[in-house]
């Protein structure tokens, strides 16, 4: 299991989603604390890099750094379209 730490600009876009992304974003945070590698790489040209991204609900997209040694998971930024 790994521990999910929110970068406190994420925080502030958490806080200004619209109520229909929680509840996705939510399943998202469980995902991330169980299999933090299912996401995609943020960075084409290097796929084995330890920063990707997730989409979440209809138009949601996470962006998050693997901490493979500490167990973590630093979640930079979430966006709703």
């Amino acid at each position: 299991m790994y521990q999910l730490i929110t970068d406190p600009t994420a925080e502030e876009q958490i806080a200004a989603l619209p109520s229909e992304a929680l509840r996705p974003l939510a399943e998202l945070f469980t995902l991330l604390e169980t299999a933090p590698w299912s996401g995609q790489p943020f960075d084409a040209a290097n796929p084995r890099g330890n920063m990707l991204t997730h989409a979440f609900g209809e138009q949601g997209l996470a962006t998050y750094l693997v901490l493979e040694e500490q167990r973590e998971v630093y979640l930079l930024r979430v966006s709703w379209l």
